[in-house]
């Protein structure tokens, strides 16, 4: 949750209320299973959280898609201002940053996906691959979506309950294989994924060692993801047969994300960068009001004390006039010039806000600027 509040730490408290109220919890329920960040902490949180630098598998992209929903339902609702709107906004920028100019996300660290990095390995272009799945559980479900991402031709599902190989090659516009008919079908398969209960082998070395006689030697690969396997280790010494195994994509996984640890410190350096980069907007969108507020508020103060002094000394006369005007404003110019100073010039390394917040309660002023939370 975002919340834009004039006083971070009221509106802290204001929002947890709000949150025991809704749900008819008492606030002492509600309040230690809760935490905030404040002001320049909050941007940080949100610029790591949309670049996935704050996710259990760090790089994974899923955190953005659910930021981005968020921002949406917001705007549809109306609930989120201008200052929000920019914050979102850059935080998505931040992510697309750090997906381009780092590695974080550029490698596999799920079973399903690492499959399909091996596959881009031995065949590079998947374009004009057809794909077999040997089940139809979630494992080859997701292997068949990042598959079609990264543009196979074709899929094919096989399963030993024909319905529900129907069910998922209809998913993805596919053709569901009766399962006592795969091995028939293996010969236009040029990618084969496998996850079934099985507790023996379902294909063997004499099954695929025919079915490469058939494709002339073109290279097939197949991914075991079951656990006990489904596929004989032995097919792997078939000439152009590349078999890998759940241990084989684990492998892959503790390589890629060591190489994504080690771009997370470029990660890190660019949202360091870009959080400065929007407290500085934020500042002016805070200090400038604040500014505005003070001179606003003296010029009232000016003018009804010219008022006044014309009004006891008796005359109309615009010389004395103009001469009493200019009085005051001198005055009032030398007395606003130590605070606005120091708003402009962020307090000499002094928290802008903190400056804010002590002009905005030493003056009396109630439209200055607003703390993220």
């Amino acid at each position: 949750m975002c919340v834009l509040a004039e006083e971070g730490y009221t509106g802290t408290a204001d929002v947890k209320a709000f949150l025991a109220e809704h749900h008819g919890l008492a606030l002492s329920d509600v309040d230690g299973h809760l935490y905030h960040h404040l002001n320049e902490e909050a941007i940080r949180h949100l610029f790591r959280v949309s670049s996935s630098l704050d996710s259990m598998v760090l790089g994974e992209p899923q955190i953005l898609g659910q930021v981005k929903d968020a921002y949406g339902y917001a705007s549809e609702f109306k609930s989120i201002g201008a200052v929000l709107d920019k914050f979102f906004s850059k935080a998505f920028s931040v992510a697309k940053r750090v997906r381009t100019e780092t590695k974080v996300a550029s490698s596999a660290v799920s079973i399903s996906y690492a499959g399909v990095e091996l596959a881009r390995k031995i065949f590079g272009d998947l374009k004009d691959k057809t794909v077999m799945l040997i089940g139809a559980g979630e494992m080859c479900e997701l292997a068949a979506r990042h598959l079609l991402n990264a543009g196979v031709k074709g899929i094919m599902v096989t399963n030993r309950t024909y319905e529900r190989a129907v069910k998922l090659a209809e998913e993805f516009d596919g053709t569901a294989i009766r399962f006592e008919e795969m091995v028939s079908h293996l010969k236009t398969a040029d990618i084969v994924i496998s996850s079934t209960g099985s507790p023996h082998f379902i294909l063997k070395r004499d099954d695929v060692e025919e079915v490469i006689r058939i494709r002339r030697n073109r290279p097939m690969f197949f991914v075991d993801m079951a656990v006990p396997r489904d596929i004989d280790p032995d097919i792997n010494d078939i000439d152009n047969v590349y078999v890998y195994d759940i241990d084989d994509l684990n492998n892959v996984i503790e390589t890629n994300l060591e190489e994504r640890q080690k771009e997370a410190g470029r990660a890190e350096e660019i949202v360091v960068t870009e959080v400065a980069a929007f407290r500085r907007w934020l500042d002016a969108q805070q200090v400038t009001p604040t500014i505005v507020s003070l001179r606003r508020k003296f010029d009232e103060i000016r003018e009804a004390e010219v008022a006044k002094a014309m009004s006891m000394l008796g005359t109309d006369d615009p010389k004395t006039r103009k001469v009493v005007e200019a009085l005051a404003s001198s005055i009032l110019n030398k007395v606003l010039h130590a605070p606005v100073t120091a708003l402009k010039n962020d307090g000499n390394g002094r928290d802008p806000m903190e400056l804010v917040a002590v002009v905005r309660e030493l003056f009396d002023l109630t439209d200055g600027g607003k703390d993220c939370e």
